[in-house]
């Protein structure tokens, strides 16, 4: 890259990370020694379709996509997947088109790590891809669709155990900080990618990520809490109300959840 070429990119990292405000020069300072610069420099490179660092870019990240793509899915599904990023990574134009090239790279800002980045990408693809084939399923032939079996007993715990463990559900999100609520509803109740809660919040994909699974057990650890110090259950209860609130969510749908929250008009 030309000395130009790298000080633009460094201009556009600078520009998203301080979109709503103009940094001193202290906080400028400290954002740009904290880049990853090399790995921003080889993006911006493979962005501009430079051949010499394509070939760095598959010989060293090749390995991390694959190595992501068999963690996603043991069974080598996801290696497809892994792929089929490079001609995003690449920004091929539509055929019969006369639009600009535009690379998945310009969305790498140099924040994290280029391995990071990638494995972020690859994992919000492969939850895209698993999300879409389930609304694509259909339902089974009538006939094909449930064996017969005898009647279950009712379960006397069901119905006290999920109104518990909904209203210490209830509870706990309430108390969540107002940015952990707002990630927690974009993904969960509006079916946000990474990516664009990334955009609402101001973070790196990899960042909401984090954000959402330190949420998610929050959320648990705040659930087991109320029910054993307000509900007064036993761990083995505990457990049972857990496992009936995974084999029917009823009204723990955080999309229900969220709407009852949003009626109440209480800030998210």
């Amino acid at each position: 890259m030309t000395r130009e070429e790298f000080a633009e990119s460094l201009e556009v990292s600078v520009a998203r990370a301080f979109a709503s405000a103009r940094p001193s020069r202290r906080d400028l300072e400290r954002y740009l020694t904290g880049l990853h610069v090399a790995d921003l420099a080889l993006a911006c490179a493979c962005a501009l379709g430079r051949d010499a660092a394509w070939d760095r870019f598959v010989l060293d990240h090749r390995p991390v996509l694959y190595r992501a793509a068999d963690a996603l899915d043991p069974t080598g599904g996801a290696r497809e997947l892994a792929d089929s990023l490079y001609a995003d990574l690449y920004g091929i134009a539509e055929a019969g088109t006369a639009a600009e090239r535009r690379s998945l790279f310009r969305y790498f800002h140099g924040r994290s790590s280029l391995a990071t980045w990638l494995r972020a990408v690859l994992a919000q693809r492969h939850v895209d891809a698993l999300r879409a084939r389930r609304r694509m399923e259909s339902l089974p032939e009538e006939e094909d669709a449930i064996p017969a079996v005898a009647a279950a007993e009712p379960d006397p715990d069901r119905a006290s155990l999920g109104r518990l463990i909904e209203a210490a559900l209830r509870g706990a999100i309430d108390r969540l900080p107002a940015k952990d609520r707002l990630r927690l509803r974009s993904y969960y109740a509006v079916e946000m990618t990474l990516a664009q809660i990334g955009r609402i919040t101001g973070e790196h994909e990899a960042t909401v990520s984090r954000h959402l699974s330190r949420t998610r057990r929050d959320l648990r650890s705040a659930v087991e809490q109320d029910l054993r110090d307000h509900a007064q259950l036993s761990d083995a209860q505990i457990s049972r109300a857990l496992e009936l609130a995974i084999e029917d969510p009823g009204a723990l749908d955080l999309r229900q959840v969220f709407n009852l929250a949003s009626d109440r008009k209480e800030p998210l």
